[in-house]
């Protein structure tokens, strides 16, 4: 996960960005938010069950985000119309109907 992808989540959840760090890595490692909630607050920093479970929704959505702007901008590259205004108003997409949008 990229360092971006921890700021982003840690300041949408008003945590700081290790807690997200160690979170992310557990539920990457297949544990669910019940597990971490009750048995791993150590390792988490004390996140509850309810910023963890935000936290795995917006993690899904944000991977998902930028598979998709991976794929649009190959798409667009592939088409030859891709400039430089566009690679950036799509790479400054900050969600998938704005991304959709300049699709």
């Amino acid at each position: 996960m990229t360092i971006a992808l921890e700021r982003r989540l840690a300041e949408e959840l008003g945590c700081q960005q290790r807690q997200v760090a160690a979170a992310v890595a557990l539920l990457d490692e297949g544990a669910t938010v019940p597990f971490i909630a009750r048995y791993r607050k150590e390792v988490t920093g004390g996140l509850d069950d309810t910023q963890l479970r935000l936290l795995a929704e917006r993690l899904v959505y944000l991977r998902e985000l930028e598979e998709r702007r991976n794929a649009v901008l190959a798409s667009i590259e592939e088409q030859g119309k891709l400039t430089p205004e566009l690679a950036t108003a799509i790479a400054g997409a900050d969600s998938k109907q704005r991304l959709e949008d300049l699709y």
